[in-house]
């Protein structure tokens, strides 16, 4: 008992300290272009520039699932690593995402949407222009079938019913982009950024990593059904205030609880439970999207209750969190917790 108990600190120290010595960041763009909506697009330009400062600044810009395999392993990724990646596989990634991309020789991932590509729509990149991209380094992943609401539950669905809806939708995607493309990575980015309890277990139940819309680092001690990712386009594309989320690190977390990210409840609570905690808690800060800074409550020095000082709206919220990184100045560690704030009469569970 004693040996085994010896054994489990050891790795625990171990998992800490690569924790904190390397930080990934996975950045996440839907469109290069001035012409389609400002809030999910980057010009040829600015993307130039998001890209050049991880020349600049030798980023390790590595495969996404690269990354993730290694983090899983718990092994070291070099410091300052970033992977790339793009949702809905617009046409526009091929004409101008990927000459930029290749002209600085940096992979990145495409999540798509079999269905919407089947069915020829014509926004999206066609399974030959996918194949293109793929055998120029892209790696192909799976955003489900149709880009839908796959936490919601139909009209008189039952929970049962649910589950093999969407376990067939996301294995049905995966098989069609592993026929098209060849690739099998079994990540699915959740449509919208949405996910729940149940979500988050049907997609460990399928050996799947969930990976999300709300901001963050990645490390050893992150979950892998709701990995955060930082947007990098819209009012997010502002290098100066990238900047400082490109070099950001994950907190040593033990334990998170909270009741459901899809929820009823207007003031929701998160509770952190840090495996480690290099920093004071005065210098622990959290925001709520839309409101201002978070209610915090210490329960113990290592662990701290979140809660909005205001009601929530329907819809998409955020609580940002974080705290210096006391051996590097202006580095920052960081999590954030996503909600989707619904009316009791659309509860999904």
């Amino acid at each position: 008992m004693f040996a085994k108990k010896m054994t489990h600190i050891i790795w625990l120290a171990l998992v800490l300290m690569t924790h904190n010595v390397f930080a990934a960041v996975i950045l996440q763009y839907h469109h290069v272009s001035e012409k389609l909506p400002a809030v999910t697009s980057v010009s040829s330009e600015t993307f130039k520039s998001h890209l050049q400062y991880l020349k600049t600044n030798n980023f390790n810009v590595v495969p996404l699932d690269t990354l993730l395999n290694h983090l899983k392993e718990g092994k070291t990724v070099n410091a300052n690593t970033v992977a790339i990646t793009f949702d809905d596989g617009y046409d526009n990634n091929i004409t101008d995402a990927a000459p930029i991309l290749e002209a600085f020789n940096y992979p990145y991932t495409i999540f798509v949407n079999p269905q919407l590509i089947d069915e020829q729509q014509s926004y999206v990149m066609t399974w030959d222009q996918l194949r293109t991209l793929a055998k120029r380094g892209a790696l192909i992943a799976n955003h489900s079938a149709k880009h839908d609401y796959l936490h919601k539950r139909l009209q008189g669905e039952s929970q049962a019913q649910w589950y093999r809806r969407i376990s067939h939708d996301i294995t049905w995607s995966e098989q069609r982009i592993h026929k098209e493309i060849g690739h099998h990575a079994k990540l699915l980015a959740y449509p919208y950024g949405e996910f729940n309890n149940a979500l988050q277990r049907l997609v460990s139940d399928l050996g799947y990593t969930g990976i999300g819309q709300h901001s963050g680092a990645v490390g050893v001690t992150s979950d892998f059904t709701r990995l955060p990712r930082f947007p990098a386009s819209g009012i997010y594309s502002n290098l100066n205030t990238l900047k400082t989320k490109i070099h950001a690190h994950p907190f040593a977390i033990d334990t998170v609880k909270y009741s459901d990210s899809v929820t009823t409840q207007t003031q929701p609570n998160v509770t952190l439970s840090f495996a480690e905690k290099p920093f004071q808690n005065t210098q622990f800060a959290c925001f709520v999207s839309g409101v201002g800074a978070a209610t915090l409550k210490w329960i113990n020095d290592s662990t701290v209750s979140v809660t909005s000082p205001k009601k929530l709206p329907v819809g998409r919220s955020r609580y940002n969190c974080t705290a210096p990184v006391k051996s590097l100045p202006g580095t920052y560690y960081w999590y954030s917790q996503p909600w989707v704030v619904i009316q009791n009469s659309l509860a999904d569970n």
